[in-house]
């Protein structure tokens, strides 16, 4: 049996950042948030690091990780294009982004060959977040069992702005009940709150998040051609529309495919939307370092 793999969701636009933020150094040797993600699952146990990124910036993906994995993983890229997986549809002339993040796992499908887990490049997880996910995935991952590792909300906000973030509902065993996408999550007057066209919703304030940190048995790649396909037919006109991965977790609740345990983290999270959060990253991360969390050079 092989052992579990990480996939990396890098091939986002960042547009509300405004540059690649998947390549750009926080650390004190220009370190990634991907390289401390990378070096925290290297530690738990993973072997492969599967990046998924827009072909374009291939060579230089290449160039900032090759070298300093060379002999502590197996690495893979894989591309993710608007055109992949649409079976010749017509898309909408507006369209200039792939399909989100459910479509970036599609992309991946080749690459995976047994359990894995799936993160964000731009989020920093935490040591706990990894060792958690990797023991799932050893132990207990299974095709009618996956996991999302689940951040308390109110902790994943950004003082800079709206951000996406899959909001969870749990049963009293631990057990997803929901999560949903919502796409502009933001603090008002000590509320947590989302807005959905011009109105305003609020959001408890003990919910967890999902911060994209899901872990799944290699048979979910076969539930999400299907699911893609189905979205296709209902929204592959529409010029912004995404297909996520939480579509892929509700589904799987809703229809009784798997249920997704909610393993909660006391991992410290923290991450970039805005360029405004450029300088709390690095600061947070120098005080890690400080604290001996990291050595000052991971590679």
């Amino acid at each position: 049996m092989s052992k579990p793999s990480l996939v990396i969701l890098a091939a986002g636009m960042a547009s509300r950042y405004g540059s690649q933020k998947q390549t750009e150094g926080f650390g004190p040797n220009g370190e990634t948030i991907m390289d401390y993600s990378i070096y925290d699952a290297i530690a738990a146990g993973f072997s492969k690091i599967i990046f998924i990124i827009r072909k374009d910036f291939a060579a230089e993906f290449e160039a900032q990780f090759n070298q300093k994995l060379t002999g502590k993983c197996e690495i893979a890229y894989v591309y993710q294009a608007i055109h992949e997986h649409t079976q010749g549809y017509t898309l909408n002339e507006g369209r200039t982004k792939p399909w989100g993040t459910g479509h970036a796992l599609l992309c991946a499908s080749q690459a995976i060959d047994g359990a894995f887990a799936v993160i964000n490049a731009d989020d920093f997880y935490g040591k706990d977040a990894f060792v958690m996910a990797y023991r799932f995935l050893l132990n207990d991952c299974t095709p009618s069992s996956y996991a999302i590792v689940g951040y308390e909300l109110k902790n994943t906000l950004s003082a800079n702005g709206t951000v996406s973030r899959g909001v969870c509902v749990t049963n009293n065993t631990g057990h997803l009940q929901s999560v949903t996408e919502r796409t502009k999550v933001y603090s008002s007057n000590y509320s947590i709150v989302y807005q959905d066209g011009d109105q305003e919703y609020t959001i408890p304030n003990d919910a967890r998040a999902s911060m994209n940190f899901w872990c799944f048995d290699a048979t979910v790649l076969d539930i999400t051609a299907t699911l893609f396909h189905n979205f296709m037919l209902m929204h592959g006109q529409e010029p912004k529309s995404e297909f996520f991965l939480t579509n892929i977790g509700d589904y799987a609740i809703r229809n009784n495919v798997a249920t997704i345990t909610v393993l909660p983290t006391s991992a410290q999270w923290f991450g970039v939307t805005y360029k405004e959060d450029a300088p709390v990253v690095a600061a947070t991360l120098t005080q890690l370092i400080a604290n001996g969390v990291y050595p000052s050079k991971l590679w």
